[in-house]
């Protein structure tokens, strides 16, 4: 196999983008994730000015006396600290967590129409936050949403790789079929328990909300719960790139290659689980991150998984972000949905792509 090349998805040949563009889209990106993030936290219903923001996050390190006379209110700080900064380091977390899976499952699966949703980890990690609801102990503590959505997705895996799994091997037409049924059928559970709780309007309306997926209420709290898993899902994806290059040439070939596949499949599998119950348990279910996210970066970077799947964390962040903000500021009365959003920008620029490349979607 050639230095310049890797395998594309489907087994066929691909050009490694130039180094200067990776050069150029890391730098654009990375600029491109503190601009917003600097905006999330600026922006709001009390607009502060980023240089107050700047000198706010600055004095949490640094030594009064080299940061001079205080030039802020105590009011503008706890909204700085307390109210946005962790809201905007969920969203990244979050955005970051759902392009890496959907870029791992896709090369898993050598299909870019592959996500979260195709091993039923999305509408498993969903289903248990709502049975959090529905049994009340989301009242008594928000940790019992992002716990419950974490064992729903574990959960579904669990099922979805049983199913799969015989004599030690688990083909992934098998996997994707499995995790499709499956995930329609935690949907469907996920939608009784939602209509038998309609007796509690107020419950009713928690799930609605969060099934639509949002930032809002976001504290310290949710970023120590999901930022652990986050990190250690994207280290092992990092760790697998290599794998997951080799796995593009099919299973057959990559074996030959030394790749242990199944090891690797179920190795993806979980982390992707780890990654989706990590994101859906502080942000609530939010479509398209996990799917046009790492799709686009493909067209512009090439296959190679060491390079897509950083870059699909930087941008996943940047993308989730980008829409929260938008949630939160396009109505003066109240906030839209996260994942309306997402959907919105998400869903268009899919089809864009595929009807670019449908060709080498349907060769699959």
């Amino acid at each position: 196999m050639s230095s310049a090349r890797i395998p594309a998805q489907g087994g066929r040949l691909a050009p490694r983008a130039p180094r200067g563009r990776r050069v150029a889209f890391f730098l654009g990106t990375s600029l491109c994730l503190l601009a917003v993030a600097v905006a999330g936290v600026s922006i709001g219903s009390t607009s502060i000015q980023w240089q107050t923001v700047a000198r706010i996050l600055a004095a949490e390190v640094l030594p009064e006396w080299l940061l001079g006379p205080q030039a802020w209110s105590e009011v503008e700080r706890v909204i700085i600290l307390q109210i946005r900064l962790p809201r905007v380091i969920v969203g990244g977390l979050a955005g970051a967590a759902l392009a890496v899976a959907g870029a791992q499952l896709q090369g898993v699966f050598r299909n870019p129409l592959a996500e979260s949703s195709v091993i039923g980890a999305s509408q498993g990690a969903a289903l248990g936050a709502v049975v959090a609801f529905v049994t009340h102990l989301a009242v008594r503590s928000p940790l019992w949403i992002p716990l419950f959505a974490f064992a729903g997705a574990f959960g579904a895996l669990f099922l979805v790789y049983l199913i799969s799994s015989r004599g030690g091997r688990t083909p992934v037409a098998t996997l994707l079929l499995a995790g499709i049924a499956l995930g329609a059928f935690l949907s469907a559970v996920a939608s009784l328990l939602i209509s038998l709780s309609f007796v509690d309007w107020q419950v009713a309306a928690e799930i609605v909300f969060w099934m639509m997926g949002g930032l809002d209420n976001r504290t310290w709290t949710h970023v120590w719960i999901s930022l652990p898993f986050v990190a250690v899902g994207v280290l092992v994806s990092l760790w697998l790139a290599r794998d997951l290059d080799l796995l593009l040439l099919g299973e057959e070939a990559s074996a030959s290659l030394g790749v242990h596949v199944e090891r690797v499949k179920a190795v993806v599998l979980w982390t992707a689980a780890v990654l989706t119950g990590a994101a859906v348990a502080v942000s609530g279910v939010v479509g398209f991150a996990g799917l046009v996210v790492p799709h686009a970066i493909r067209l512009v970077l090439g296959p190679a998984h060491r390079v897509l799947l950083p870059a699909s964390a930087v941008a996943g962040a940047s993308f989730l972000m980008v829409c929260d903000l938008l949630a939160r500021t396009i109505r003066d009365s109240g906030e839209v949905r996260l994942g309306i959003v997402t959907a919105a920008f998400g869903a268009p620029f899919f089809l864009y792509l595929l009807r670019r490349r449908r060709k080498e979607v349907v060769g699959l």
